[in-house]
């Protein structure tokens, strides 16, 4: 049933679009189900289910890591994480950047920008987004990629909300892509199992489907 979810998903999403796959919860059987249909990017919430999961799968697995993540456990992925998608605090990508260049890697990361109406998601607001990026410590960072920005509409029913905040994240991506200098900013990451669809929409290019994959 995994193989034929995936088929079925990149058949909708066409190929301009990245699917990463949610493990989170999931039992290695059915990541394996999915790696056996062609998925090799996976993302995680939480550092030590990731570092659990990165020892018993394939190790060709490119690994994302999409919960919010506390700068004491960045050392711990760091060897070997494919992007960081939940940059939300200067602080953090410095200890990125400081770990980066311990191990001698240059990290892929997204800024986590909130744009949803619930309290609990995390994430830059746009007027902290703009200050991180004229930060002249953020401009100085040798061992980071921004690439994009990433973001979670309101889980909510009211489409024309979620389709309004996802629109307003995708303004801000090119309002960054306008204004600012970076090489490897091209990734828009939005949508998930229950609006990947508007998500497409209204102009994102990588999403994170779960509970569609493995239902």
């Amino acid at each position: 049933m995994v193989a034929e979810n995936i088929l079925k998903i990149k058949q909708e999403i066409g190929q301009k679009v990245e699917l990463v796959v949610v493990s989170k919860y999931r039992h290695f059987e059915e990541i394996q189900k999915a790696y056996d249909a062609g998925i090799r990017h996976f993302a995680e919430n939480r550092v030590q289910a990731l570092l659990e999961r990165k020892t018993q799968l394939p190790s060709d697995i490119q690994w994302h890591i999409i919960g919010h993540l506390q700068t004491n456990k960045v050392k711990h992925i760091v060897p070997f994480i494919a992007m960081i998608q939940s940059v939300d605090s200067l602080k953090l990508l410095q200890e990125i950047n400081k770990q980066a260049a311990y191990n001698q890697r240059n990290i892929k990361c997204l800024l986590q920008v909130f744009i949803a109406s619930e309290d609990t998601k995390f994430g830059l607001t746009e007027t902290e987004l703009f200050e991180l990026l004229n930060n002249p410590i953020f401009q100085s960072m040798q061992n980071i990629q921004i690439c994009g920005l990433m973001g979670m509409a309101s889980n909510t029913d009211n489409i024309p909300q979620v389709k309004q905040e996802l629109t307003h994240l995708k303004n801000i991506f090119d309002r960054v892509k306008k204004e600012f200098t970076l090489p490897e900013f091209n990734t828009l990451s939005m949508g998930m199992s229950s609006d990947y669809q508007i998500a497409i929409e209204c102009g994102s290019n990588m999403i994170r489907i779960g509970s569609r994959v493995f239902e």
